[in-house]
């Protein structure tokens, strides 16, 4: 796991861009804090900050260059199936002077050029230069595991893990108004753009080849579907089987490393299953889980030691108070280099903080409940498409949910906002509905929490382009709804949402996460299967639940799912109160700043302060972290 970064000039105009290579690399120290090099060349640098997880040694470290000096790498993240891989070049002829994986994809792409790709198991984003034909090959892995951001500017091209290491080759600064709608909807910036004009990301399953100044993205994966297979009579017994064998061989698979290795187990289905494969493969596993002081409610530290104890693992508990989560706050604020405002962040910062001082390496359950059907809002969706329990006929009632007080900070306010949205959603389109339980803002509050002057005809024209593409799945008529959920979930929800939120806080610790539910093989598996192994009106997840009844105990299948909502409202009320009406969100500044509509601020501000904030918490945590963003990233 590292960090990368790389430069390529068109001409002598941008001759002082190879310089800054430097300035960026630094920016990555957190990611890659065991090594950090660079290379110049006449017409581009790269450069490699490394977190040495596979052969540890000096000799591969990076950027790397084969024997013959004709191709160099640098990369991030881990091929698992390297060293089969390696076994099969070296039948070949290939030779290796290191035990790392990054040889090894050099040497498989010298040998396979771009198919290469179909062949590796693992999350990357990597780049090789061909040092004679001066061609720049850069890809990134299926579901967007590893981050990969890229410019193309009129006299250069850069690349980098970040938008912090980029941003130091002085690019041009414009606000994406488009991205920017996006973000405040939905909390985080989905697809392939990012928050500036100019700065793009490589898309999930994609290559790109920059020949001279023109460059080619290409699409090298889709995820297989049941589409191909209705035919097919798939038995529910020998799927569990399958599952399972797919499940435990992605698990070991991640468990190689030359590092301390353990496991994020939160006392949930997922990281459970993971943890419980994972003790089969050592007797010496470390598991590690924080629990709540002040949030009994969300406290899950009972069913994490019932699992590490069922599995004999080496189980630590970090207990934490909301004051020990405050006192983070500011540190992830700091390293969040593009607006993203999934609060939860913070507990997988403080999660990856406190695992980092034992282990490098851990496994995680990301990945299983857009798969699997595990969220509320999938349940949710299966009840309106049967119209279980009468669901669209509550539109009777939406009037009394609306005036009643509505709060994620208390079980009956959460309940009423979820009936609202419920009730909101059941008759709208499939796709509608959907933007509406991903988001905060509806259709219209979107374009009022922005100046008049600010957002052009042609940018709302814009953002409805961009949510269609995001929502294409839709219009797939030979898909049920639970399918086009979840297909639009791994593409928009985990790729922008959950892996960018693991990726970052993981890396602002130099801490490695790896996801076997996110071998490629499982992912494919998953989605042929059809969708009544997967939920039905009284159960999610059923075909893992099934699948691994025997090896964790009764009570983790039975029980509610619970999701820690960090105590932003509390807060906001006390500690962080000035810092938002004096400085971040004050008239003045908004006013001055010219990018946000007071009214519409004063709005927030005045529910967020009254008995019925809604999901006005959410909405000012988006803009906090926008204005952070902003004075720290943008104006400097």
């Amino acid at each position: 796991m590292c960090g990368i970064a790389g430069v390529f000039i068109f001409n002598q105009e941008a001759n002082s861009k190879l310089d800054l290579i430097s300035e960026a690399i630094k920016k990555l120290h957190l990611r890659g804090p065991d090594c950090n090099a660079v290379i110049k060349k006449e017409t581009y640098a790269l450069a490699h900050a490394r977190l040495a997880i596979i052969d540890t040694s000096a000799a591969a470290n990076q950027p790397f260059t084969d024997e013959s000096g004709r191709y160099t790498i640098v990369f991030n993240g881990e091929i698992f199936n390297f060293q089969s891989i390696k076994k099969s070049l070296q039948s070949k002829g290939f030779t290796f002077i290191t035990e790392s994986d990054t040889e090894v994809l050099l040497k498989l792409y010298i040998d396979e050029g771009h198919q290469c790709l179909s062949k590796l198991n693992g999350f990357f984003s990597f780049a090789i230069v061909d040092n004679t034909t001066h061609e720049l090959f850069i890809a990134r892995d299926r579901y967007g595991i590893k981050p990969l951001l890229y410019s193309l500017q009129d006299n250069f091209f850069c690349f980098a893990s970040e938008m912090k290491a980029l941003l130091q080759f002085q690019l041009p600064k414009k606000l994406n108004h488009v991205a920017m709608m996006q973000y405040f909807h939905l909390n985080y910036i989905a697809g392939n753009h990012s928050i500036l004009e100019g700065v793009h990301k490589i898309p999930t399953g994609h290559y790109a080849i920059l020949k001279g100044s023109e460059l080619t993205i290409r699409q090298y994966y889709q995820i297989s579907t049941a589409e191909s297979n209705k035919s097919v009579d798939y038995n529910f017994q020998e799927s569990c089987a399958q599952l399972h064998s797919l499940l435990d061989d992605a698990v070991r698979l991640r468990m190689i490393a030359d590092v301390p290795l353990g496991a994020f187990l939160s006392g949930g289905i997922d990281s459970s299953i993971v943890t419980a494969l994972a003790a089969k493969h050592t007797n010496n596993l470390n598991t590690f889980s924080i629990g709540f002081k002040d949030e009994p409610h969300f406290d899950e530290t009972k069913y994490a030691n019932m699992v590490a104890k069922k599995c004999g693992t080496y189980h630590t508990v970090f207990s934490l108070s909301n004051n020990d989560l405050f006192e983070h706050l500011n540190d992830v604020l700091s390293y969040i280099d593009e607006p993203f405002a999934d609060s939860s962040a913070l507990n997988v910062y403080i999660l990856s903080n406190r695992t980092r001082k034992a282990v490098t390496v851990a496994l995680s359950g990301d990945g299983a409940d857009e798969m699997f059907a595990g969220y509320n809002k999938h349940a949710a969706a299966y009840a309106v498409m049967n119209n279980q329990y009468g669901v669209k006929q509550m539109r009777y009632f939406s009037a009394l949910f609306k005036a009643l007080p509505q709060s994620r900070n208390t079980s009956i306010g959460n309940l009423v906002r979820q009936l609202n949205k419920l009730t909101h959603g059941a008759n709208l389109s499939d796709e509608e509905r959907y933007w509406l339980w991903a988001g905060f803002y509806n259709h219209s509050e979107i374009h009022q929490l922005f100046n008049k002057n600010l957002i052009s005809p042609n940018e709302k024209q814009q953002f409805e382009s961009e949510k269609k593409i995001l929502l294409s799945e839709f219009k797939n008529d030979k898909r049920t709804e639970i399918e086009k959920v979840l297909l639009t979930d791994m593409k928009m929800v985990l790729a922008g949402d959950m892996l960018t939120k693991v990726d970052a806080m993981s890396m602002a610790n130099s801490l490695e996460v790896r996801v076997p539910f996110l071998d490629y093989r499982v992912v494919d598996f998953a989605f042929k299967l059809p969708p009544h192994f997967k939920i039905n009106s009284k159960n999610r997840k059923i075909i893992l639940k099934e699948a691994f009844k025997n090896e964790l105990p009764y009570e983790i299948f039975n029980r509610s799912k619970k999701g820690f909502e960090v105590p932003l409202l509390k807060w906001f009320q006390t500690d962080l109160k000035s810092l938002i009406v004096d400085d971040l969100l004050s008239e003045k500044w908004i006013q001055d700043q010219g990018i946000f509509n007071y009214n519409h601020i004063r709005m927030l501000l005045n529910s967020l302060f009254s008995n019925n904030p809604g999901d006005a918490v959410a909405k000012i945590w988006a803009l906090i972290v926008f204005q952070n963003w902003y004075k720290k990233y943008y104006l400097n």
